[in-house]
């Protein structure tokens, strides 16, 4: 059987991250430039190779200092690195609609393997008879492991920044012809 190629559809994907702020309160983050495409040679995604980047620039905190601040030299300096990325190394169905998600993941030119759990959110047509298919990816990082070590602390002796960081990505690809 013939490869199939599906591509991301930014229009219907979001990229959020979440982290804690001096341990007690939780701020969250998105990416609101990225891309991605997905090859499978079959209908269940099990063998499926997804290649995956996101815009460093495009991090939107809502709040424009702490955006600039992310984007410098002390976090993930977009000047020099400016592209998160992630190319899958392999999908394994861990029952139902819930798969198990590994690849590699490279942040500020430090690459390290990841797992993240995946669900198929199912497929089909939208209104213009295009094949889609939707997927939710969640799991957690430690940012120090990718050279995020900026630490900021309080008089009070409180951390700034936690160090694991939450993802959920909601995204939606669609089917080439």
């Amino acid at each position: 059987m013939a490869t199939q190629k599906w591509v991301l559809d930014p229009m219907h994907s979001e990229v959020q991250f979440k982290v804690k702020h001096l341990v007690i309160s939780t701020v969250t983050g998105s990416f609101k430039t990225f891309e991605g495409e997905l090859n499978t040679e079959n209908d269940n995604f099990e063998d499926a190779q997804i290649c995956f980047s996101l815009d460093v620039d495009s991090i939107d905190t809502n709040q424009t200092q702490r955006d600039e601040h992310l984007k410098g030299p002390e976090f993930f300096d977009a000047a020099t690195y400016p592209k998160i990325s992630f190319k899958s190394t392999s999908i394994k169905n861990t029952g139902d609609d819930e798969y198990k998600l590994t690849g590699d993941l490279t942040i500020k030119g430090v690459t390290k393997p990841v797992t993240l759990n995946a669900e198929f959110g199912g497929s089909t047509d939208d209104f213009y008879g295009n094949t889609k298919a939707g997927f939710e990816v969640t799991g957690k990082i430690n940012r120090k492991e990718f050279g995020l070590t900026w630490d900021g602390v309080t008089e009070a002796g409180s951390v700034v920044v936690g160090e694991d960081i939450k993802l959920s990505i909601n995204v939606q690809f669609a089917k080439q012809a």
